[in-house]
C-alpha cells in the first residue's frame, strides 16, 4: 500500500508540474502575442513601458525594477484579475485596497499620506508672490474626502490631517500678502445637501465647486451667482473615475455628473496647443469615454484663454491650478470678462512672466486639492 501511495503521490506532483508549467507556457504566449497598450483607458494612466538598457541602471537596480513594473503593467487580462481580487478582498471583509479605503455608503476614498515637500511648496508660493505686483492673489487648497467625509472611513482608519497640514502653509505664507481662502467650512455646511465628492473619483462634485467658489466669492467681496439662477442637470449617470480603476470591481456604484449653466453667459473658448474654439466649457464627446471628468475644460491643455462678453465686470483673472479647478472655471467665469487657465504641468515659461506681460490681469487664483499637492509636478512650474 506504501509502494501505491508513492506512486499515487508522484503522479498528483507531476501533474502539478505539467499544469503549472502548462499555465506558465499559456500566459507567457499570451504576453508575447498580446499587443501591447500604451494608455490604460480603464485606470486613466499611461502605462509603463519596456526600460532601456544602461548599466548604471542596473548597477542602481532601476533596470529590474522596470522591467516588474512593464510586466505588471502589461500581464494579460490585468483587468479582469485585478476586479476578482478586490471584489474577492472586500468579501472578506479587507477595508483597505491598493491605497484606497472602503467606506460606508459606497464611498471609496483615497488615503492622504503625509507630505514630504512642504517646504519647496511654501517656497514656490512665496516667490510667485513676489514676482507679480499688479494683480490680487488668492490660494484655495482644498480639503478632499478623506477630510470632508470622514465619518465613512472605516473604523480606526489611520488618516493623516490634511487640515494641519495646510494651516501649516498658510502660517507661513501670512505675510507674503496671498489672500488665503478657506473653504472647508463652506464644504462642511453643505455635504449634507449634495454628495460633494465623487464615491468612485478622487475628484470634488460639480456641488463641491460651487461650495469652495461660494468661499472664494466672499473672500475676495464678490457676489456669487445663486444657485437658483442656473441651469442644473446630469449630463451623466455611469461615471467610474480614477478611484474605481485602482479596484475594477464591477459590483462598485456608478456616480452622477451635474452641471450648472448661465444661459446669459456668451462664452469663447481658446486652447492655444490645439489652436481650437469653442463656445462651451464642456466636450461631451468624453461622457462616452471612460475618463468622464475631462468632460470639465475638454480634457488637459497648457493654455486656455476664456472669454464672456457678459460677464459682470471686466476685470480679468489667472487660474494656475490642478484638475479640481476644472469643474470651478464654470463659476468664475460669470465674473471675469476674461479667464486665463494654466496647467504649469505642461505649459512652459511660467505664467508670472505672462502675468508681467499683460497688465490687464487683476486677480489670480492658485487652487489646489491637498490630496495630490505634496506630489504636483505643476508646482514647480508656477514661477
Amino acid at each position: 500500500m506504501r509502494n501505491k501511495d508513492v506512486a499515487f503521490d508522484n503522479k498528483i506532483k507531476s501533474a502539478t508540474v505539467v499544469v503549472t508549467a502548462g499555465m506558465i507556457l499559456l500566459f507567457v504566449c499570451l504576453f508575447a502575442l498580446m499587443k501591447k497598450q500604451d494608455f490604460s483607458e480603464g485606470e486613466n494612466r499611461y502605462l509603463k513601458q519596456f526600460p532601456e538598457f544602461s548599466f548604471e541602471s542596473l548597477r542602481e537596480g532601476k533596470y529590474t525594477e522596470g522591467i516588474q513594473d512593464y510586466l505588471t503593467d502589461h500581464f494579460p487580462f490585468r483587468d479582469v484579475f485585478m476586479g476578482v481580487k478586490a471584489e474577492t478582498e472586500i468579501a472578506l471583509g479587507k477595508r483597505q485596497i491598493n491605497g484606497v479605503y472602503i467606506g460606508a455608503d459606497d464611498y471609496l476614498i483615497e488615503e492622504y499620506q503625509a507630505p514630504q515637500n512642504t517646504d519647496k511648496i511654501v517656497g514656490q508660493f512665496t516667490k510667485f508672490a513676489q514676482s507679480v505686483e499688479q494683480a490680487n492673489i488668492s490660494l484655495l487648497l482644498v480639503p478632499t474626502a478623506v477630510t470632508v467625509y470622514s465619518e465613512k472611513l472605516p473604523a480606526l482608519a489611520p488618516v493623516e490631517s490634511q487640515m494641519q497640514t495646510r494651516e501649516e502653509i498658510y502660517g507661513r505664507l501670512g505675510d507674503t500678502g496671498i489672500l488665503l481662502v478657506d473653504c472647508y467650512e463652506d464644504l462642511m455646511k453643505r455635504k449634507e445637501d449634495h454628495g460633494l465628492f465623487y464615491k468612485t473619483d478622487h475628484h470634488w462634485t460639480t456641488y463641491g465647486a460651487y461650495a469652495a467658489y461660494e468661499a472664494y466669492c466672499e473672500a475676495n467681496g464678490i457676489a456669487p451667482v445663486p444657485v437658483e439662477q442656473f441651469e442644473i442637470k446630469a449630463v451623466s449617470d455611469d461615471f467610474r473615475g480614477t478611484i474605481y480603476s485602482k479596484l475594477n470591481d464591477a459590483k462598485l456604484a456608478e456616480d452622477t455628473i451635474t452641471i450648472f449653466e448661465n444661459p446669459a453667459n456668451k462664452l469663447t473658448v481658446f486652447y492655444q496647443d490645439t489652436k481650437e474654439t469653442s463656445d462651451s466649457l464642456y466636450n461631451y464627446e468624453y461622457l462616452e469615454k471612460k475618463d468622464q471628468y475631462s468632460f470639465f475644460l475638454n480634457n488637459i491643455h497648457p493654455f486656455i484663454e476664456i472669454t464672456n462678453e457678459t460677464a459682470d465686470s471686466d476685470r480679468e483673472l489667472v487660474v494656475i491650478k490642478d484638475s479640481y479647478a476644472n469643474c470651478m472655471v464654470p463659476f468664475l467665469v460669470n465674473h471675469f470678462r476674461k479667464v486665463y487657465v494654466f496647467d504649469t504641468r505642461y505649459y512652459k515659461g511660467g505664467p508670472s512672466a505672462f502675468l508681467n506681460e499683460n497688465p490687464s490681469v487683476t486677480d489670480v487664483l492658485l487652487l489646489y486639492n491637498m490630496n495630490t499637492l505634496d506630489t504636483d509636478l505643476g508646482i514647480g512650474g508656477i514661477y
